[in-house]
């Protein structure tokens, strides 16, 4: 395989903790309950499209409109997003710190809001240290549609054969290889620092 020039990091999951279930669970203390409201109301295909640039105004409009009832909590996802990114993995940061500092080529790209995404740089500092970002919100392209990862490609000058992604969701690691590049599967700091070394590169 090609040698690895390129590291590019997803971020939720990866980098900083998120959890709908963290504010929710004290506005709808019901689990039986706050799991219909995800997957009925607020549910991740709804709120994805945000991820591709869709405003909250316009989504919340559509989902009140739908579910007229549930508008306080529709409301409820975006004011309370901060509560959803809790924490860093601290972990996972010190690694991103550490190919940095040996002067390794970083860069992520995130399927994200373009004004949460402001609000998680603000509030984590070392999403600043990697050359930079691509985010979804920003560009209105999603993983794991190849356009994101070409786009990607062309923004930073990356030879993909020469780039290992790394992200927690399978189809965007799966994405990443159909668009040549090489992925691995994130599932914590530790087994990352395994994929990296075996992919030659020193951490």
């Amino acid at each position: 395989m090609t040698a690895i020039r390129h590291i590019v990091f997803d971020i939720g999951r990866v980098l900083i903790h998120y959890d709908p279930n963290i504010p929710f669970s004290r506005l709808i203390p019901d689990a039986a309950e706050r799991q219909w409201f995800f997957d009925n109301v607020c549910t991740h295909d709804w709120n994805i499209e945000q991820d591709r640039g869709r405003s909250w105004e316009e989504a919340e409009a559509l989902a009140i409109a739908a579910h007229p009832a549930h508008a306080e909590n529709i409301r409820n996802f975006r004011r309370h997003w901060s509560a959803m990114v809790p924490h860093a993995y601290e972990d996972s940061v010190a690694l991103m710190d550490r190919l940095i500092d040996a002067g390794h080529d970083v860069t992520m790209l995130t399927n994200f809001a373009a004004d949460t995404f402001v609000e998680a740089r603000r509030r984590f500092p070392f999403l600043h240290r990697p050359r930079g970002v691509t985010v979804s919100g920003e560009v209105r392209k999603i993983k794991p549609d190849r356009e994101i990862y070409d786009h990607h490609v062309a923004a930073f000058g990356l030879d993909p054969a020469a780039t290992l992604f790394i992200d927690d969701s399978r189809p965007n690691v799966d994405g990443a290889i159909a668009a040549g590049w090489q992925a691995v599967l994130f599932t914590g700091a530790a087994k990352l620092e395994s994929d990296l070394r075996a992919a030659g590169i020193a951490v």
